[in-house]
């Protein structure tokens, strides 16, 4: 098989990937589920789960299978592997207290958005975490902050890969308009969700680049939409985005 670069491919370590996979979406699997799931020869997904459980990704309870937490140590690992992640944490808590809204910070990684970091305000719309969640940047205010820093081309690019899926009946889904959109967020450095990504929820996003101007990843708060309205909403809640990004690019390029 090959990947997206044309690069050949393990088919069995795809294979032990979609366990992976699929263990956390059924949160916890018995062999024959995935190997139903799968299309796997049941003697095949054991084999995977035994080399699996072996080296600690796994663990089994009576006869289902659960990701093992070692899985936990890279997760964090990859978490603070970077300089830049590890300064945009205190900086994601310090915009939720200011914004008093649900702050997060992204990254783009393979044309998608990852949530890196996830705080909730007093007036958050959910309190659970999306860390580690992947989305499409067109759905979100922080997407959208992200793709302004990139060539009309690098964006056709990432549009050709993941296409533009609606969430809601008001996400872009044409891409010329979300290049007009993208030219608009640059020149004014933000962004915004006006329930895009999730019905009753707007959002604002502000991109944060390196000294070299490389991308490093984006600043967002959301809230419900009815508490998002006027100059709180297209002006006060843009300027504060807009203050703990600076303060975050200003410390990066000091350390």
């Amino acid at each position: 098989m090959k990947s997206n670069d044309g690069q050949r491919t393990l088919k069995s370590s795809e294979t032990t990937l979609a366990i992976l996979d699929r263990l956390k979406e059924r949160d916890g699997a018995r062999v024959t589920e995935l190997a139903a799931d799968l299309d796997r020869a049941p003697s095949t997904i054991h084999s995977h789960l035994t080399t699996l459980k072996a080296n600690e990704y796994v663990v089994k309870e009576g006869d289902i299978y659960h990701l093992g937490l070692h899985l936990l140590e890279l997760g964090n690992y990859v978490q603070n592997r970077k300089k830049a992640y590890r300064i945009s944490k205190g900086y994601t808590e310090q915009l939720a207290e200011e914004s008093e809204c649900r702050a997060v910070f992204v990254v783009e990684e393979n044309g998608r958005g990852v949530y890196l970091h996830t705080y909730s305000g007093k007036h958050a719309v959910w309190q659970y975490s999306t860390l580690g969640k992947r989305f499409c940047l067109h759905q979100t205010a922080s997407g959208k902050a992200l793709l302004s820093m990139l060539s009309d081309e690098k964006v056709k690019t990432i549009i050709d890969r993941w296409g533009l899926p609606a969430k809601t009946e008001n996400t872009i889904t044409d891409s010329d308009v979300l290049l007009d959109e993208l030219e608009q967020i640059r020149e004014r450095g933000y962004s915004f969700n006006r329930e895009e990504q999730l019905e009753g929820v707007k959002a604002v996003g502000v991109p944060v680049t390196g000294p070299n101007d490389e991308v490093i990843g984006a600043f967002s708060v959301a809230s419900p939409a009815n508490r998002l309205t006027g100059e709180w909403f297209s002006e006060e809640l843009p300027s504060i985005v807009l203050g703990v990004a600076n303060e975050f690019e200003l410390e990066y390029s000091l350390s």
